[in-house]
């Protein structure tokens, strides 16, 4: 379904809300002005939950723990969940536990389901909210235990699902990435973003010209 201009309302005040530095610099990207706000929820996956469900619902409670903060906003919440052979790879929090998450990985494919919500506070609201997740396949290569070790010694990835940042040195790890959205991976996909942005009445190009 094509995107469809929405209405005309005020320019909503816009909050991102992660504290990521990547995350931050996609959004900025798009041009919009906006801050960010860093959401206090409970990120432990529920029992017999599966990966997408957990990412969407983190999304949406991130989203609206800062919506409750900042009533009224247009509020973006963003999660990511990665997994092996359908089994979620937490964030490793420790160089050991990075080495054998890479080692694990390594020569085989990882799927990375990212979430992304936007709830729109707005008392007008066309969409008040909207819910989408992308899904990235990742490629690891075979590589031997010296250079998984090199790298976690560089970029000391130890606070991201996988132990690899594929927005820096982490994308010499990889040999093959599939997605229908190139930033989902980064943890924000600015594609679908950009469609729910839309509904939800923002402009990107306000001096275009017919």
């Amino acid at each position: 379904m094509p995107d469809l201009p929405g209405p005309t309302h005020p320019a909503p005040h816009l909050i991102l809300g992660s504290s990521s530095p990547y995350r931050r610099a996609l959004l900025a990207r798009l041009g919009l002005p906006f801050e960010t706000m860093t959401p206090d929820i409970d990120e432990i996956p529920r029992p017999d939950e599966t990966p997408a469900l957990t990412a969407l619902r983190l999304a949406r409670e991130k989203a609206a723990a800062i919506l409750a903060r900042a009533p009224g906003a247009l509020v973006i919440g963003s999660d990511q969940v990665a997994t092996l052979d359908g089994l979620q790879i937490g964030k490793p929090g420790s160089h050991d536990k990075a080495l054998a998450q890479l080692q694990l990985m390594r020569g085989r494919q990882v799927v990375f389901h990212t979430a992304l919500c936007l709830l729109d506070g707005r008392a007008d609201a066309p969409l008040p909210l909207q819910l989408e997740e992308v899904r990235t396949t990742v490629g690891f290569r075979n590589l031997p235990d010296s250079e998984l070790d090199a790298y976690l010694r560089i970029e000391k990835p130890y606070d991201v699902a996988g132990s690899a940042k594929n927005e820096g040195m982490g994308i010499a790890l990889l040999d093959r990435i599939d997605t229908s959205d190139p930033t989902a991976l980064t943890g924000l996909p600015l594609i679908a973003l950009c469609s729910m942005l839309r509904k939800a009445g923002l402009q990107f190009f306000t001096g275009a010209s017919a």
